[in-house]
């Protein structure tokens, strides 16, 4: 946009009074004043244009970083009933998931142990072995909302879908407090892990929930997570604090505690759930730089909530649990992403009703690799053999009271970016393990089973 000097000129010369003066002006002082005013119309036009780029930079920058939504139709529109995405103004909303599908190859009829080694829910241990695929594809519903100063609430939905043609619930929580200080949680999701496994793929001991962790007659490998939530027959509350290098944790879980065993049974007995249990798991966390640890117990505070009736009919009570963990941490790929080393030290011991476990482990990551050891030693003071199962004597390990130790290796590798994509991954994983049986009448037995993953892992 240019302001024409000759129309300026005129409008000049057209202003009443434009040369009017008290004493007369020469031809040159008059063409100067004209000049004068002609140069600072022209500055004004200059400054004016320049306003008018900045602010279509403006829009610019601000169409190029605001989402566009595209709605398509198989059939034609109009401009009247044309799709709308509405929100309600409350905060941010996020829509995520991902892809976990698994080609599985396992050793051997039975398990050793009460091992999640599959996506598919369906398969127990003692089945046959195993040559499937499996998985499930995850949906991510998050909502959050932050103020000024520093207070948020939000939620998170996290349904699944798997290759059973079943549909199930991973995280449903709502959350709410002050960021960098604390934070109430409550709903369905897994607090603290006291023992991480690092890049694992295939080993998934204890699977991913609070239920079914013991598998009666099989070996049990504590991991700290009969308190840690993500329950399907109760919920979670929990409070936490954060304080420079500290971090606090109290969760409380509240189900059926029965449902802890595969079919409610326990030492050769079929459990009967009275009330419910309260898990209370406090977890004091440290971290400087690289290195981080944390303590934690986790105990179940109601009497006689789940049990059995002996021959004689006195109530046995079965629901006395309390479990210790440690955990420490060196994470050097915070320093050093490409070589850092990430090491995991990890060991838990649940004192139980009748029994004690114990479980150790250690396991290092670099550069993409992932090798892991587990140890787990369990102690059965008492076993009801006459009433056990009959079909599972044949594959079943513990039958009778006594000692068992059992040894697992574990490894993964992961082959990141395939076909140049960053949100495409290939793992490979593959474990082994063997358990040694001393019980404390008749021979011991020993026995060892092994299998191999391949994993595809999408995210959108």
């Amino acid at each position: 946009m240019r302001v024409k000097p000759i129309a300026l000129a005129m409008s000049a010369l057209c202003m009443p009074g434009a040369f009017a003066a008290n004493t007369p002006l020469t031809l040159e002082q008059k063409l100067a004043n004209l000049e004068a005013r002609l140069e600072n119309a022209e500055n004004r036009a200059a400054q004016a244009e320049a306003q008018i780029k900045v602010l279509q930079q403006q829009q610019t920058v601000t169409a190029q970083k605001a989402p566009a939504i595209a709605v398509e139709s198989a059939q034609p529109v109009a401009a009247d009933n044309a799709p709308k995405l509405t929100l309600s103004g409350y905060g941010d909303i996020k829509f995520y998931g991902d892809v976990e599908f698994n080609m599985d190859a396992a050793s051997s009829t039975g398990s050793l142990t009460s091992v999640k080694t599959s996506a598919n829910k369906d398969w127990a241990p003692g089945s046959d072995e195993r040559w499937d695929i499996n998985g499930r594809l995850l949906l991510g519903f998050d909502g959050y909302r932050r103020m000024d100063n520093g207070n948020f609430a939000g939620f998170s939905v996290q349904p699944l879908a798997d290759l059973t043609g079943k549909m199930n619930l991973d995280d449903t929580v709502f959350f709410f407090g002050t960021e960098n200080d604390w934070k109430v949680k409550v709903g369905r999701f897994e607090a603290y892990d006291m023992f991480p496994l690092n890049q694992d793929t295939f080993v998934e001991y204890s699977g991913n929930t609070a239920n079914d962790l013991y598998s009666d007659g099989y070996g049990y490998i504590y991991m700290m997570k009969e308190g840690r939530g993500r329950s399907n027959s109760g919920g979670n509350f929990l409070v936490s604090k954060t304080l420079d290098n500290w971090y606090f944790e109290v969760n409380t879980l509240l189900e059926d505690g029965s449902t802890l065993f595969v079919d409610q049974q326990y030492h050769g007995a079929d459990l009967d759930n009275q009330k419910n249990v309260a898990y209370v798991r406090p977890v004091v966390s440290w971290q400087s730089g690289a290195f981080s640890t944390a303590v934690a117990m986790e105990s179940n505070l109601v009497n006689n909530a789940y049990g059995y009736r002996d021959s004689s009919g006195k109530w046995i009570d079965e629901s006395s649990r309390t479990g210790y963990g440690l955990t420490m941490t060196w994470n050097g790929q915070k320093a050093d992403p490409d070589d850092g080393v990430v090491v995991n030290f990890n060991t838990a011991y649940m004192d139980a009703t009748d029994e004690n476990d114990f479980t150790s482990g250690i396991n290092g990551l670099w550069r993409n690799f992932e090798l892991g050891y587990i140890y787990a030693h369990n102690e059965i003071e008492k076993f009801n053999t006459a009433s056990f199962n009959a079909d599972c004597d044949s594959d079943c390990w513990i039958s009778d009271p006594g000692k068992y130790d059992i040894h697992t290796l574990h490894a993964s590798y992961l082959i990141p970016d395939v076909m140049k994509m960053k949100n495409f991954n290939i793992y490979l994983g593959a474990y082994a393990s063997w358990i040694e049986g001393h019980p404390n009448s008749g021979e011991g037995n020993n026995d060892s089973r092994y299998g191999g993953r391949l994993r595809f892992k999408y995210y959108f």
